[in-house]
């Protein structure tokens, strides 16, 4: 999703046109669009889990305070920006009247048109995309950091196999 829309959004509908043809452009906005729709979708189920079952159990606690906030912010970070960044994608294509496609169904829009508008949802959807681009590098660092030079067992939270046990 991010490395389309970055694509997208650093050459516009336009400049893809021109790299890819209308085609693949359009399929790829088609896509595009579809993946937000899902991952919106994914994230409501994903926060009624979390709901339900809790956090995930530390199999060893994280020792140092630091570590265990910026753990928590950027999950929490995480959860925010991937529920904002297909709702902002939505309302910015809505207000541009675009179609807000999912697989070959036109979905309603969140808004009405207004140009400006969407201007501005657009460039806080594209800023949003860095920005869970970086969340995500802190994200996976820390997995690795864990899983890799600390070995202390954080990485056993993300099994399927785990008990779902409240932490």
């Amino acid at each position: 999703m991010l490395a389309v829309g970055s694509t997208l959004g650093t050459l516009g509908f336009e400049g893809a046109v021109d790299v890819f043809g209308p085609g693949v452009t359009n399929t790829l906005y088609v896509l595009h669009k579809t993946g937000g729709v899902l991952l919106l979708g994914l994230m409501a189920v994903r926060i009624v889990a979390r709901l339900k079952y809790g956090r995930p159990h530390y199999a060893i606690p994280i020792e140092h305070r630091a570590q265990r906030v910026l753990s928590e912010a950027v999950h929490g970070l995480l959860y925010i920006g991937l529920i904002a960044m297909p709702v902002l994608g939505w309302a910015a294509t809505a207000t541009g009247g675009y179609p807000i496609n999912f697989f070959q169904w036109v979905l309603p829009p969140l808004m009405g048109e207004n140009e400006s508008l969407s201007a501005v949802l657009f460039q806080l959807h594209g800023l949003l995309g860095w920005a869970l681009i970086g969340l995500l590098i802190l994200h996976i660092s820390g997995g690795l950091y864990h899983w890799l030079i600390r070995k202390d067992g954080v990485m056993t939270r993300m099994s399927l196999l785990r008990s779902p046990r409240r932490g």
